[in-house]
Protein backbone atom coordinates (compact mmCIF):
# COMPACT_ATOMS: atom_id res chain seq x y z
CA UNK A 1 0.00 0.00 0.00
CA UNK A 2 1.31 3.48 -1.10
CA UNK A 3 2.69 5.80 1.65
CA UNK A 4 1.76 9.07 2.38
CA UNK A 5 4.81 11.08 3.58
CA UNK A 6 4.34 12.36 7.31
CA UNK A 7 5.72 15.15 8.61
CA UNK A 8 6.15 13.57 11.99
CA UNK A 9 9.31 10.88 12.62
CA UNK A 10 8.88 7.20 12.63
CA UNK A 11 9.29 7.22 16.79
CA UNK A 12 7.23 10.19 17.31
CA UNK A 13 6.49 9.35 20.61
CA UNK A 14 8.33 7.54 23.17
CA UNK A 15 6.83 6.52 26.71
CA UNK A 16 8.75 3.11 27.37
CA UNK A 17 7.97 2.98 30.89
CA UNK A 18 4.63 4.31 30.71
CA UNK A 19 4.07 1.68 27.47
CA UNK A 20 5.29 -1.24 29.92
CA UNK A 21 2.50 -0.58 32.99
CA UNK A 22 -0.31 0.05 30.37
CA UNK A 23 0.67 -3.07 28.17
CA UNK A 24 -0.39 -4.75 31.90
CA UNK A 25 -3.17 -2.73 33.03
CA UNK A 26 -4.99 -2.93 30.02
CA UNK A 27 -4.81 -6.62 29.75
CA UNK A 28 -6.46 -6.97 33.44
CA UNK A 29 -8.95 -4.43 32.87
CA UNK A 30 -10.53 -6.39 29.88
CA UNK A 31 -12.08 -8.65 32.42
CA UNK A 32 -12.29 -6.75 35.89
CA UNK A 33 -13.43 -3.35 34.06
CA UNK A 34 -15.45 -4.76 31.54
CA UNK A 35 -13.12 -3.53 28.54
CA UNK A 36 -14.12 -6.95 26.46
CA UNK A 37 -17.26 -6.43 26.22
CA UNK A 38 -17.31 -2.00 25.78
CA UNK A 39 -14.81 -3.53 22.46
CA UNK A 40 -17.38 -5.74 21.63
CA UNK A 41 -19.84 -2.94 21.58
CA UNK A 42 -17.67 -0.55 20.04
CA UNK A 43 -16.68 -2.80 16.68
CA UNK A 44 -19.57 -4.51 16.55
CA UNK A 45 -20.85 -4.24 12.53
CA UNK A 46 -17.81 -2.74 10.74
CA UNK A 47 -17.23 -3.91 7.58
CA UNK A 48 -14.54 -3.16 4.92
CA UNK A 49 -11.32 -1.39 5.20
CA UNK A 50 -10.50 -0.12 8.71
CA UNK A 51 -7.73 2.25 10.09
CA UNK A 52 -7.27 2.38 13.65
CA UNK A 53 -5.85 4.90 15.28
CA UNK A 54 -3.18 4.36 18.36
CA UNK A 55 -3.72 0.63 18.51
CA UNK A 56 -1.25 0.36 21.99
CA UNK A 57 -1.07 -3.78 22.08
CA UNK A 58 -3.26 -4.83 20.14
CA UNK A 59 -6.04 -4.85 22.20
CA UNK A 60 -9.06 -4.92 19.84
CA UNK A 61 -7.96 -6.82 16.81
CA UNK A 62 -9.65 -10.10 18.86
CA UNK A 63 -12.65 -8.16 18.25
CA UNK A 64 -12.96 -7.41 15.20
CA UNK A 65 -16.57 -8.88 13.23
CA UNK A 66 -15.31 -10.94 10.27
CA UNK A 67 -17.27 -8.39 7.76
CA UNK A 68 -13.99 -6.56 8.19
CA UNK A 69 -11.64 -6.59 5.30
CA UNK A 70 -8.51 -5.16 6.39
CA UNK A 71 -7.54 -3.60 9.43
CA UNK A 72 -4.38 -1.15 9.16
CA UNK A 73 -3.55 -0.25 12.68
CA UNK A 74 -1.28 2.82 13.60
CA UNK A 75 0.70 3.06 16.83
CA UNK A 76 3.27 5.55 17.62
CA UNK A 77 5.09 3.61 20.57
CA UNK A 78 7.67 1.02 19.74
CA UNK A 79 6.76 -1.46 22.64
CA UNK A 80 2.86 -1.10 22.35
CA UNK A 81 3.46 -1.61 18.55
CA UNK A 82 5.52 -4.78 18.87
CA UNK A 83 3.21 -5.76 21.19
CA UNK A 84 0.26 -4.96 18.51
CA UNK A 85 2.44 -7.09 16.04
CA UNK A 86 1.92 -9.87 18.11
CA UNK A 87 -1.92 -9.28 18.64
CA UNK A 88 -2.15 -9.06 14.70
CA UNK A 89 -0.83 -12.14 14.23
CA UNK A 90 -3.38 -13.77 16.29
CA UNK A 91 -6.55 -11.76 14.82
CA UNK A 92 -9.01 -13.94 12.90
CA UNK A 93 -8.85 -10.96 10.20
CA UNK A 94 -5.77 -9.16 8.38
CA UNK A 95 -4.22 -6.70 10.40
CA UNK A 96 -1.03 -4.88 9.70
CA UNK A 97 0.31 -2.93 12.04
CA UNK A 98 2.42 0.45 11.09
CA UNK A 99 4.31 3.08 13.03
CA UNK A 100 3.02 6.60 12.32
CA UNK A 101 1.06 9.31 14.42
CA UNK A 102 -2.32 10.59 14.06
CA UNK A 103 -1.15 14.04 13.30
CA UNK A 104 0.76 12.53 10.13
CA UNK A 105 -1.15 9.49 8.47
CA UNK A 106 0.86 7.78 6.35
CA UNK A 107 -1.58 6.15 4.17
CA UNK A 108 -4.09 7.66 1.37
CA UNK A 109 -6.61 9.82 1.02
CA UNK A 110 -10.26 8.24 1.14
CA UNK A 111 -8.83 4.48 1.53
CA UNK A 112 -10.59 3.78 4.23
CA UNK A 113 -14.52 2.61 5.16
CA UNK A 114 -14.30 3.23 8.96
CA UNK A 115 -11.97 4.44 11.64
CA UNK A 116 -11.62 3.03 14.90
CA UNK A 117 -10.28 6.04 17.78
CA UNK A 118 -10.10 4.29 21.63
CA UNK A 119 -8.63 5.76 24.15
CA UNK A 120 -6.62 7.95 22.03
CA UNK A 121 -7.69 11.33 21.70
CA UNK A 122 -6.34 12.02 25.50
CA UNK A 123 -3.13 11.83 24.32
CA UNK A 124 -2.52 13.16 21.23
CA UNK A 125 -0.50 16.64 20.63
CA UNK A 126 -3.03 17.93 18.17
CA UNK A 127 -6.37 16.80 17.97
CA UNK A 128 -7.64 19.03 15.44
CA UNK A 129 -4.47 17.85 13.00
CA UNK A 130 -5.44 14.53 13.97
CA UNK A 131 -9.10 14.66 13.48
CA UNK A 132 -8.47 16.25 10.06
CA UNK A 133 -6.22 13.53 8.94
CA UNK A 134 -8.90 11.08 10.50
CA UNK A 135 -11.22 12.49 7.82
CA UNK A 136 -8.91 12.72 5.38
CA UNK A 137 -8.10 9.33 4.86
CA UNK A 138 -12.36 7.99 5.22
CA UNK A 139 -14.14 7.62 2.34
CA UNK A 140 -16.66 10.52 2.24
CA UNK A 141 -19.52 8.85 4.26
CA UNK A 142 -17.11 6.74 6.14
CA UNK A 143 -17.68 6.06 9.86
CA UNK A 144 -15.92 6.61 12.86
CA UNK A 145 -16.28 4.20 16.01
CA UNK A 146 -15.24 5.91 19.01
CA UNK A 147 -14.36 5.02 22.71
CA UNK A 148 -12.94 8.02 24.79
CA UNK A 149 -12.57 9.18 27.88
CA UNK A 150 -12.56 12.87 29.04
CA UNK A 151 -14.34 15.92 31.08
CA UNK A 152 -16.98 14.53 33.52
CA UNK A 153 -18.65 14.72 36.81
CA UNK A 154 -19.54 18.28 38.81
CA UNK A 155 -17.13 21.15 39.63
CA UNK A 156 -15.38 19.94 41.59
CA UNK A 157 -14.62 16.92 40.01
CA UNK A 158 -13.76 18.96 36.65
CA UNK A 159 -11.33 21.38 38.74
CA UNK A 160 -9.27 18.29 39.84
CA UNK A 161 -9.21 17.02 36.16
CA UNK A 162 -7.54 20.15 35.12
CA UNK A 163 -5.35 20.15 37.56
CA UNK A 164 -3.85 17.11 37.20
CA UNK A 165 -3.49 18.07 33.18
CA UNK A 166 -1.62 20.93 34.31
CA UNK A 167 0.63 18.62 36.61
CA UNK A 168 1.65 15.36 36.91
CA UNK A 169 -1.10 13.62 34.97
CA UNK A 170 0.38 14.02 31.37
CA UNK A 171 4.21 13.12 32.66
CA UNK A 172 2.99 9.60 34.17
CA UNK A 173 0.60 8.67 31.99
CA UNK A 174 2.23 8.74 28.60
CA UNK A 175 0.99 12.32 27.43
CA UNK A 176 -2.51 11.68 28.65
CA UNK A 177 -5.04 14.58 29.52
CA UNK A 178 -8.21 13.84 31.37
CA UNK A 179 -10.22 17.03 30.57
CA UNK A 180 -10.69 17.01 27.06
CA UNK A 181 -14.19 16.92 25.65
CA UNK A 182 -13.94 14.13 22.59
CA UNK A 183 -17.46 14.75 21.36
CA UNK A 184 -16.93 18.59 20.73
CA UNK A 185 -13.89 18.07 19.34
CA UNK A 186 -15.27 15.62 16.53
CA UNK A 187 -18.34 17.75 16.02
CA UNK A 188 -15.49 20.94 15.36
CA UNK A 189 -14.05 19.26 12.86
CA UNK A 190 -17.21 18.53 10.69
CA UNK A 191 -18.00 14.76 11.47
CA UNK A 192 -21.15 14.27 11.62
CA UNK A 193 -22.55 12.60 15.30
CA UNK A 194 -24.47 9.40 15.29
CA UNK A 195 -25.54 7.79 18.55
CA UNK A 196 -23.42 8.00 21.50
CA UNK A 197 -23.78 6.79 25.01
CA UNK A 198 -21.68 8.30 28.47
CA UNK A 199 -20.88 5.87 30.92
CA UNK A 200 -18.07 5.50 34.09
CA UNK A 201 -15.72 2.92 33.78
CA UNK A 202 -15.43 0.67 35.76
CA UNK A 203 -18.92 0.75 35.48
CA UNK A 204 -19.03 -0.54 39.27
CA UNK A 205 -16.38 0.40 41.60
CA UNK A 206 -14.74 4.41 42.53
CA UNK A 207 -15.22 6.87 40.07
CA UNK A 208 -12.28 8.22 39.40
CA UNK A 209 -10.84 11.12 37.21
CA UNK A 210 -10.21 8.97 34.46
CA UNK A 211 -13.70 6.90 34.30
CA UNK A 212 -15.68 9.29 32.28
CA UNK A 213 -16.00 8.02 29.01
CA UNK A 214 -17.99 8.30 26.09
CA UNK A 215 -18.86 5.33 23.16
CA UNK A 216 -20.27 6.17 19.91
CA UNK A 217 -20.51 6.26 15.96
CA UNK A 218 -19.30 9.65 13.80
CA UNK A 219 -19.39 10.38 9.60
CA UNK A 220 -17.64 12.02 7.65
CA UNK A 221 -19.45 13.99 5.62
CA UNK A 222 -20.46 13.16 2.10
CA UNK A 223 -21.76 10.20 0.11
CA UNK A 224 -19.67 7.42 -1.44
CA UNK A 225 -19.10 7.81 -5.33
Amino acid sequence: MPLRSGTLPRDAVRHPLFARCYARVSVTAETRMGMGRVRERLLGGLSGRVIEIGAGNGLNFAHYPGTVSEVVAIEPERRLRQLAVEAALRAEVPVDVVPGAAEALPVKSEGFDAAVVSLVLCSVRDVPRALAELKRVLRPGGEVRFFEHGRGGGRAMGATQHALDRTVWPLLSGGCHLSREPVRALREAGFELGPYRRLLMPEQGPVLPTSYCVLGTAWRPGVSA
